[in-house]
């Protein structure tokens, strides 16, 4: 690990308890101006774990203490009561489609991460996966901490243990095998993060509006590294927020996400293209194995700085 991370480590990694609530309420009451904050949860068929979330962000971080200034799902098109179950928990739900309606939308959690940021106020934005269990307050207001008490941090990534199963320690497959060796091979400076890949991460509006958003799964990892190339190591930061439980997805799943993460990587390593943008894998099927041939997610949207709609609502 180069020295320069090892410094890093010491200097920007916390744990949640290392900032209690108190005193960041009142940091935030000192500067109001940059310390409002926006929830936003990105959702797709979560209607089993969106409630707990919402109703947990509400009842601890707003009602019981003035934290959070809104909470708002992304419903993706959610076939199953995600959007009901959320409205009901306390969120302002909107569905993807009618956020910037000129540009139709694309599949992927990325585009739904970007198109949030026309229809929330927050100067800070925290990102939260919907399908967490056992969810604490504390990914919320861990990873929200640094950027209200510490000037020079621009964004956080929560750090946690992901069991997979009863078993400790092995969640993550894609992080393992995939994102941790291209970031410490080719981003040494970003070896330090514990969960690269996480969904859980706080971002000050002013540099969230300046990246581009990989419309897919790769959205984490291309946020990190053209935050580092934005504005440096010293400016981004991790908490320890306990345990992440979630639910798993299955190998082939891991597969499609582990692709597109590739690609975003292999787009800011030479900014070229793949001769075939495409993942092909084998299902068992009557007659033996059958191919199935995926996408691998290549859109990326422009920093929201450059959408008109975006420049003229922030102006008004």
């Amino acid at each position: 690990m180069l020295e320069e991370v090892e410094r890093w480590l010491a200097r920007r990694s916390w744990s949640a308890a290392d900032r209690p609530l108190d005193r960041l309420v009142a940091a935030k009451g000192r500067d109001p101006r940059r310390g409002s904050v926006s929830v936003v949860l990105p959702a797709l068929n979560e209607e089993a774990t969106v409630g707990a979330i919402v109703e947990t962000i509400r009842v601890e971080l707003m009602e019981k203490v003035p934290l959070v200034d809104e909470v708002l799902v992304i419903d993706s098109g959610s076939t199953d009561g995600t959007a009901e179950v959320a409205r009901k928990a306390g969120a302002r739900v909107v569905h993807r489609d009618a956020i910037l309606p000129r540009m139709p939308a694309l599949p992927g959690k990325g585009e739904v991460l970007w198109r949030s940021l026309l229809v929330t106020s927050g100067d800070i934005v925290c990102f939260i996966d919907a399908d967490l269990r056992d969810f604490s307050a504390d990914f919320v207001s861990g990873i929200v901490g640094p950027l209200l008490t510490d000037p020079g941090v621009q964004f956080v990534k929560a750090m946690y243990d992901r069991p997979l199963g009863d078993t400790a320690g092995q969640g993550g497959r894609v992080t393992e095998l995939v994102a941790r060796p291209l970031l410490n091979l080719h981003w040494p400076q970003l070896a330090g993060f514990v969960q690269p890949l996480g969904g859980e991460y706080a971002v000050r509006r002013s540099l969230l509006e300046r990246l581009p958003f990989p419309v897919g799964y790769g959205v984490e990892l291309g946020l990190l590294v053209d935050a580092l190339h934005t504005v440096g190591l010293d400016a981004l930061a991790q908490v320890d927020v306990g345990v992440r439980r979630h639910r798993h997805q299955d190998g082939q799943a891991l597969g499609r996400m582990a692709a597109a993460i590739y690609r975003t990587a292999q787009l800011r390593l030479s900014r070229g293209h793949l001769v075939r943008p495409a993942l092909t894998q084998f299902e068992r099927g009557e007659d033996g194995f059958v191919p199935r041939t995926h996408p691998v997610d290549t859109e990326e949207r422009p920093p929201m700085c450059e959408i008109t709609e975006y420049v003229s609502r922030r102006a008004a």
